[in-house]
């Protein structure tokens, strides 16, 4: 399954922030560190102090912070879109929508099973 816009989620989400490490060729050995907003079997968006190229393939790693192993995936951006600076000395921050395109089973069901535990306890991500 792929994703085909920002408004056609096709994964339950839950707001989660968990841990995620996020590398794409030509960035060496530099790694983007920062906490997911929202977590899905599909993919996740995260907060991010600069924008990645629309369809980049990149590579992430994830804390679930349940006790188990990183999930790692190789993803693809499927949306970017700059906030509105609120003051002027501060920088921009990009929403970025990452899908992960090759979770194997046991983690998927992983994250499957820790949006569910999320989702009872109301803190799914509305459907838009």
């Amino acid at each position: 399954m792929t994703w085909e816009g920002l408004n056609r989620r096709q994964f339950p989400r839950a707001n989660f922030p968990c841990l995620i490490k996020i590398v794409h060729d030509g960035q060496g050995d530099e790694a983007i560190l920062t906490h997911t907003e929202n977590i899905s079997t599909g993919g996740s968006s995260v907060i991010i102090k600069k924008s990645l190229e629309l369809f980049m393939a990149v590579k992430v790693e994830v804390d679930l912070m349940d006790g188990g192993d990183i999930v790692a995936s190789n993803a693809k951006v499927v949306w970017a879109v700059r906030r509105k600076a609120i003051e002027e000395q501060k920088p921009s921050f990009y929403d970025v929508g990452l899908e992960f395109l090759d979770l194997n089973e046991v983690a998927r069901q992983r994250v499957a099973r820790t949006v569910e535990h999320l989702v009872r306890f109301g803190r799914q991500t509305p459907m838009y």
